[in-house]
């Protein structure tokens, strides 16, 4: 398979025009779930790009995605479909460029697990560049990258030296012919020196033909969409280009569910940090005509999920209009034929879904969904488990001897929530009901306690003056009172009697969803709802009343979490 070489330590078939209708925006949440390759399928291709350095999902969000024993599991499963082809577009070992100091060891050691997984288990066969690739430099990339317009001694930022590149090759899947090359357009990683990349790719594809690939695959490096697709047009013969797009790679809700079409090639863009990756089933046929896009079994549940939202939105329309007894008849009668034909079209899609052309070869394309359903490489698992435990040790040794700054003269720091149950245990008692009085156990549950990258939101006072930091956070732990109602140590020490008060009766509107209820961490977040869990008897009593009946934010995440599905994936632990 041509794996990689570590150096880590030890034209689409008709449909009908309905559907095409219903169809008119691609992008949609992504419903692929890695179901079996097409029958007569030659080979498939497992495509990703973007992972910056993300081994699993921070699990705060009801649907988590993205998790590297997850999609190592996706890989085996193919493989034990048939012929499968691993290849990554580029930006896979760093979460950020350039990397702050404090993350470094961390970020070191999720680089190592990822380099190492990907040459061990997911046997990826070529991997294309990125900038996210040299956030240390060259010296760090672990193994060679595929990359045809950067010079081996382009600088590549500090601390410098040669680029590792490995030659654009034909890899032979399972009897099919597969040519894999990589190239970066001018611009797409800041500060490096790259030549022509269509004059590059032009002669890279001849090549190529010339070695006997019946398929092409470009790894794609650009800032945008619009420039992937034309550095692809450009080059000319390439069959299928897996893009990764830098900042502007895709989130889930973004990820487009069809290919785009390129002169006679295709364009593929997986999402980023690994929430969503690519698999393309290819079927080769003889002749030399272009492929063809086919509807599989994936991409038909995708559309059928684009057909649903249609037929809830005519479902809602013909509601009112029959409950209008001035409605035009004939109106509303054409409004109930176009409902019944799309839940024609949608029942004969999933019914029947492949949509193959009646000669020359073809493929399908599914976005598969990462998400905590999916099965999980337990080998895998154990390395990411193995990491969050070696990442608290190292976190923890080197803030060892980092202090927390004290709070300047005259500003208060903090004191914790047993000092606060002094005076009020009302409030105190209550809030031990709360999910915020568990934030530290969610995260020792996880032994991600002391990761940078999860610790701020689960204690009290992150990084502020008198507060906490990772080595130095005993009393601190939990989201507790001075979360919310700011440092406390003045108000102690006046006994509550300091003229201006100096916290909170009322924390400010706009502190949860800026601080940790962020989209990215707390999916289900509105604030009234949440604030009827958090108010009650002994806190907050009044303004518990003011809200009054409605959804809490318990009830919110429950949905939340029964819509994606609460059962865990074959061989999961989380």
């Amino acid at each position: 398979m041509g794996g990689l070489r570590s150096v880590v330590p030890a034209g689409r078939v008709a449909m009908l025009a309905v559907l095409a209708a219903a169809a008119c925006c691609s992008k949609s949440e992504v419903k692929g779930t890695g179901s079996a390759p097409p029958p007569g399928t030659s080979f498939s291709l497992i495509a990703l790009a973007e992972i910056r350095g993300q081994i699993g999902p921070c699990g705060c969000t009801s649907d988590p995605l993205g998790d590297l024993s997850r999609t190592a599991k996706l890989v085996e499963t193919a493989r034990a479909n048939g012929p499968t082809l691993v290849v990554d577009a580029g930006s896979l070992l760093y979460s950020k460029s350039p990397i702050p100091g404090y993350l470094d060891a961390q970020e070191e050691l999720k680089a190592d697990l990822l380099a190492q997984t990907y040459k061990d288990t997911l046997g990826v066969a070529a991997i294309g560049l990125g900038p996210m690739d040299l956030a240390k430099g060259p010296g760090k990339l672990r193994f060679p990258r595929q990359a045809i317009n950067v010079p081996a001694d382009a600088p590549g930022g500090p601390p410098g030296g040669p680029i590792a590149l490995e030659a654009p090759k034909v890899i032979d899947v399972g009897g099919s012919k597969v040519g894999v090359f990589g190239v970066v357009a001018t611009g797409a990683i800041p500060g490096l020196t790259v030549t022509d990349p269509v004059a590059a790719g032009k002669r890279t594809v001849a090549e190529l033909r010339t070695q006997g690939a019946q398929v092409v695959v470009g790894l794609v490096q650009a800032t945008t969409k619009k420039e992937a697709v034309q550095l692809v047009r450009e080059i000319g013969g390439i069959d299928i280009a897996v893009a990764g797009l830098g900042a502007n790679a895709p989130e889930p809700e973004r990820v487009e569910i069809e290919p785009t079409k390129v002169g006679d090639g295709w364009l593929v863009i997986p999402a980023n940090r690994g929430q969503v990756v690519s698999r393309v089933d290819v079927t080769l046929r003889p002749g030399t005509a272009p492929l063809v896009d086919a509807i599989g079994a994936g991409a038909a549940k995708a559309k059928a999920a684009l057909i649903d939202q249609q037929l809830a939105a005519l479902d809602e329309d013909l509601t009112k209009f029959k409950a209008d007894k001035d409605a035009d008849k004939a109106f509303v009668a054409q409004k109930q034929a176009e409902r019944d034909q799309l839940a024609k079209d949608r029942d004969r899609l999933i019914a029947s879904p492949l949509s193959a052309p009646a000669t020359g070869s073809y493929f399908t394309l599914e976005q598969i969904r990462v998400n905590k359903t999916l099965a999980c490489n337990a080998a895998v698992q154990d390395g990411v488990t193995a990491y969050n435990r070696a990442t608290g040790e190292v976190n923890v040794k080197a803030a060892a001897g980092k202090p927390v700054a004290p709070p300047a003269k005259g500003q208060a720091g903090y004191v914790g929530s047993e000092i606060c149950s002094d005076c009020h245990s009302d409030a105190v008692d209550f809030w031990k009901t709360t999910r915020h009085a568990h934030a530290w156990e969610t995260l020792e549950k996880r032994s991600q306690q002391f990761d940078f990258d999860c610790i701020g939101c689960h204690v009290t006072g992150w990084e502020k003056p008198g507060g906490a930091n990772l080595a130095h956070n005993d009393n601190l732990r939990d989201v507790q009172c001075e979360t919310c109602h700011g440092p406390g140590s003045l108000h102690v020490a006046k006994g509550g009697e300091e003229k201006p008060p100096t916290v909170w009766r009322s924390p400010p509107e706009t502190l949860c969803a800026t601080q940790c209820h962020t989209k990215e961490h707390s999916d289900t977040f509105e604030l009234k709802p949440y604030l009827r869990d958090v108010t009650g008897p002994g806190h907050g009593a009044d303004l518990r009343k003011q809200l009054g009946d409605g959804p809490t934010g318990g009830e919110l995440r429950k949905a939340a979490l029964d819509k994606a599905g609460r059962t865990l994936g074959a061989g999961c632990v989380r």
